[in-house]
C-alpha cells in the first residue's frame, strides 16, 4: 500500500475528475491507495510525485490512471427484464418498420451487456423471421476492458450468472475447455455476435459525443451514472438523450434517474422509457 499525503490525495482526486468526471469522496482513501499502488507497479514508476507529474505529459500513463479507477462489475443479462422487453415489445415494432436499427450501449465494460443485446437481437430475428440489419455501438472509457470485450473470452459460472431459458449456449459461444466442470466453463463469443458490435472508446464526461442527434433507436445507459456527481449526471444524460430518436427506447439502470429530462419521456416501468419530445 502506498502512502499519500493530503496534497497528493487531492491531486489524484482532482485529476480523476478533470479527466473523466469520476468523483471520489474522502471515504475512498483505502481504495485510492490500493489503485495507485497497482498503477505504480504497472507503469514501473517508483515515486508517487513522478507519477502525478507525468499524468498531464504522458497519454499512456494518463489512460492507465483512468483505467485504474473505473468500475467494471457486469454480468450477462443483468436486469434481464430489459432484454425481455426488447424481445417482446421493442424489436417486433422496429422490425416492422423495415429500417436498419442502431443500438447504443454507452458503458460496455468487458462486453457482457452488448453481447447480451446481440443475443437478444439474434433470437428475436429468428422468432420474428426478420432480416433487418442491426448495428450495436458499444463504448467505454477504459481501454483495458474494451480489449477484453473485443476478444470476447469469458469464464462463466452458471451458479452465479443466470441466462434466459431461451439461450442455447452452443449457439452463441464456442467452448474453450474440456467441460469437466459443468458449473464453471470458459467460452469465446461466436463471430456472428462480434460482427454486430463496434467497440469504441468514449469518455462520457466529454462535452461532445461523436454521434448525430437522433442517431440511435435504442439506448442502454445502466449503472454508470452513479459514479458521477448529480449535476454531471444531468449533463451526461442530456448528451445521451440527444443521440436517441423520437420514439426511441431508453433503458436506464435501476439506481439511476432521468432528473429534469423525465418530461421528454413516457415511462413504461422497470426503468424503460420512450422518448416523446426533442
Amino acid at each position: 500500500m502506498v502512502m499519500l499525503d493530503t496534497k497528493q490525495l487531492n491531486i489524484i482526486k482532482e485529476k480523476l475528475y478533470e479527466y473523466c468526471g469520476i468523483y471520489l469522496g474522502d471515504s475512498k482513501l483505502t481504495m485510492i491507495k490500493n489503485r495507485i499502488y497497482h498503477l505504480m507497479r504497472e507503469t514501473q514508476v517508483s515515486d508517487i510525485n513522478t507519477l502525478l507529474a507525468g499524468l498531464d505529459r504522458n497519454e499512456k500513463i494518463q489512460q492507465s490512471f483512468i483505467n485504474s479507477f473505473t468500475t467494471n462489475k457486469t454480468d450477462f443479462f443483468r436486469e434481464d427484464f430489459h432484454f425481455q422487453d426488447m424481445i417482446d415489445r421493442l424489436l417486433p415494432l422496429l422490425f416492422r418498420q423495415n429500417q436498419p436499427i442502431k443500438i447504443f450501449c454507452c458503458a460496455s465494460s468487458t462486453g457482457q451487456e452488448p453481447y447480451s443485446i446481440a443475443m437478444s437481437v439474434l433470437y428475436a430475428k429468428k422468432i420474428y423471421s426478420s432480416n433487418v440489419p442491426v448495428q450495436i455501438i458499444a463504448t467505454d472509457i477504459d481501454t483495458d476492458v474494451l480489449q477484453e470485450a473485443k476478444e470476447g473470452v469469458y469464464t462463466i459460472d452458471f451458479k452465479v450468472e443466470k441466462f434466459p431459458n431461451w439461450i442455447d449456449i452452443s449457439e452463441y459461444f464456442d467452448a474453450l475447455d474440456d467441460g469437466k466442470n459443468p458449473h464453471v466453463r470458459m467460452f469465446k463469443v461466436k463471430d456472428k455476435l462480434k460482427s454486430m458490435i463496434t467497440f469504441r472508446q468514449l469518455n462520457l464526461f466529454n462535452k461532445r459525443y461523436p454521434f448525430t442527434n437522433g442517431e440511435f433507436d435504442v439506448l442502454f445507459c445502466r449503472n454508470v451514472l452513479i459514479y458521477f456527481k448529480q449535476e454531471d449526471q444531468q449533463e451526461i444524460l442530456k448528451r445521451l438523450i440527444d443521440t436517441l430518436r423520437i420514439d426511441g427506447t431508453f433503458y436506464l439502470g435501476h439506481s439511476e434517474s432521468l432528473y429534469q429530462w423525465a418530461d421528454k419521456f413516457e415511462k413504461l416501468g422497470n426503468k424503460i422509457f420512450i422518448k416523446t419530445k426533442v
